[in-house]
């Protein structure tokens, strides 16, 4: 005979089902929320993070890890470095009972200040090597240019033009390498431009340029050889870009205003247009074929060292902006 259930047995069992809901709604709020801060966390942490089910499907991503789905096909089952879309990825892999978590972080910087470190040091120590027979050869044309016959004076002079080219790159190169340091003096705006009128008769180009300079003298406070140099370093850019140009000649033009902190001065050139913007100010990385890639990072730095800045112009006419503090 089936035994019956009472009344309040009845009432009991309902209640504890009730309880047994209210208890499972209780606990699955809790992993959800559980689940939530867990999504957070993991879409807050800086690197690209995947846990994948055992069977290697996603569990989970944060929107990094999206932005990086191609990357997740490459890797295989050691911790690597992977470069991707010119990025450099660390990769580090764990697993928990059967989830596996997988992290991408970019080291492109940390990489690319290593390798200017590396780059560097190669061309310091090639600079030292170099500069001792240089200063020799420097050394012999000016006694030959001295002796040579008239006729034969233009071609020592051009040896004369290439030696100089070669210790500027030098000087750059183990500038560099050491960091800028500067002296700081009055200088007149004047002896800056004699020493740039020098340099250029120095530097080698084939066409007809015309040179608008400020005319007028002032004071700037500064280091004169660093000032010389980022000046010329725009110059000769721009000289380079005239040549590079199909018209027969061009011109360069330099202004200068005073502001109420910094002297400001903007270079203009009428030669071909930059090609790639983000690498002007890159180590190492140059616009032009003969160019050594640490002119304008020398004049960036040199500005900086003054209490100014450079940059590019914005506007039809192409052109710099170097500002140097009063």
């Amino acid at each position: 005979m089936a035994e019956t259930v009472t009344p309040e047995e009845l009432q009991l069992l309902i209640q504890q089902t009730f309880k047994v809901e209210d208890d499972f709604k209780a606990l699955k709020k809790s992993y959800e929320n559980l689940q939530g801060t867990i999504e957070n966390v993991v879409e807050f942490l800086p690197n690209a993070i995947w846990i994948l089910e055992a069977d290697g499907g996603i569990f989970l991503e944060n929107s990094k890890a999206k932005e990086l789905s191609s990357l997740l096909g490459l890797l295989s089952l050691d911790e690597e470095e992977i470069y991707i879309d010119e990025r450099y990825f660390l990769i580090k892999k764990t697993i928990y009972q059967d989830k596996q978590l997988i992290s991408a972080t970019d080291i492109t910087e940390q990489k690319r200040k290593e390798n200017l470190a590396t780059m560097g040091q190669m061309a310091a120590h090639l600079s030292h090597e170099i500069r001792n027979p240089i200063g020799s050869i420097s050394l012999l044309t000016s006694t030959l240019m001295k002796k040579v016959i008239p006729k034969n004076k233009a071609i020592v002079f051009e040896i004369q033009k290439s030696i100089y080219r070669i210790e500027r790159i030098i000087k750059a190169t183990l500038m560099f390498s050491k960091g800028v340091k500067t002296q700081i003096e009055p200088i007149s705006w004047m002896s800056i431009y004699e020493e740039l009128h020098t340099a250029m008769s120095y530097y080698s180009y084939s066409k007809d340029i015309g040179f608008i300079f400020p005319e007028d003298d002032f004071e700037l406070q500064g280091d004169r050889d660093l000032l010389v140099m980022l000046f010329s370093n725009f110059i000769f850019n721009a000289i380079d870009a005239i040549e590079l140009d199909d018209e027969e000649s061009g011109v360069i033009e330099l202004l200068h205003v005073r502001e109420a902190d910094n002297h400001r001065f903007e270079i203009y050139d009428s030669g071909i247009a930059i090609e790639n913007k983000n690498m002007l100010f890159e180590a190492f990385k140059s616009t032009k074929e003969k160019g050594n890639g640490l002119g304008l990072i020398l004049s960036k730095q040199i500005a900086e060292a003054h209490g100014g800045e450079v940059g590019l112009l914005k506007g039809e006419r192409k052109g710099f902006y170097i500002k140097i503090s009063l």
